[in-house]
């Protein structure tokens, strides 16, 4: 019965109310990978076979270091995510149904108040990602350099996703578990979710399942299939970041003439 009533808490609570210094850290860390490049040349050239590899590799590596530079300075800013169409984190699906319901009887502000928390919880996080990202570069294999030139528009991103979704998932989590236990819906569904998830069967048969089907609630109780919201944000803040990169690397490789380093021009018009 103690379970029960827990767990029909949660329902009726759901039911009626729901830093400066980065910029030149990672602008001196981007300036070291532009260092490691030989001499630029002006003169661009339309036949890969005909380019070093050197050249190939230090093409890549600067053009790489121009796509963690942008997702990270336009994520990194204020509602960097929150109004950035293809980055911003939306609430869960497990978590969306019942919001809507929250809204309904007075509680929009509660759930606006969760959007933004999980926003900033990413926006937080993405300059301190820089570094884990530059550490990918420098360490790129010649071998993995000339697969991602001659791979598709998102070579460069999947080869991020390989090197960096682990570490990057251990440099977020704590910041976003910080800011997520700043706020009360948060705090509250997480334990709910918690406590559903242990309880699961015993919910499933007892009158709370019932119950909450007859009002047509059933929808509003947490899946056994749902992330934990911090293992959510944490995520969709990774996801963010990669879409960015690979918008930059589709833009390099659509027109390289348009970037300012001769080298990335020359080497990436000869693919």
């Amino acid at each position: 019965m103690k379970y029960i009533n827990v767990a029909i808490s949660g329902l009726l609570f759901f039911s009626t109310f729901a830093n400066a210094g980065w910029q030149d850290s990672l602008g001196g860390i981007l300036e070291s990978v532009q260092k490691s490049s030989p001499a630029q040349n002006s003169e661009p050239t339309q036949k890969s076979s005909n380019l070093s590899t050197l050249d190939m590799n230090s093409a890549l590596k600067q053009a790489l270091g121009v796509g963690v530079n942008y997702a990270v300075k336009s994520l990194g800013q204020q509602n960097g995510y929150l109004n950035n169409p293809l980055a911003k984190i939306e609430l869960p699906s497990g978590l969306a149904t019942t919001a809507n319901l929250v809204k309904q009887v007075g509680g929009e502000k509660y759930v606006n108040d969760l959007v933004l928390s999980l926003n900033n919880a990413a926006t937080e996080a993405a300059p301190k990602t820089a570094k884990i990202f530059t550490d990918s570069i420098t360490s790129m294999s010649i071998a993995d350099a000339q697969k991602i030139l001659k791979g598709s528009d998102n070579s460069a991103t999947d080869y991020f996703k390989k090197t960096t979704t682990t570490k990057l998932k251990q440099m977020i989590m704590p910041i976003v578990k910080k800011s997520m236990s700043n706020n009360s819906v948060a705090t509250y569904y997480q334990s709910f979710q918690t406590f559903y998830k242990a309880n699961s069967g015993l919910v499933k048969n007892s009158q709370v399942g019932g119950l909450a089907n007859s009002f047509g609630l059933g929808g509003y109780l947490p899946s056994e299939k749902d992330e934990d919201l911090d293992s959510y944000v944490t995520n969709r803040a990774i996801d963010g970041l990669m879409v960015m990169i690979a918008q930059k690397e589709k833009e390099i490789r659509a027109n390289p003439m348009m970037q300012s380093s001769n080298l990335i021009q020359k080497v990436f018009s000869a693919f």
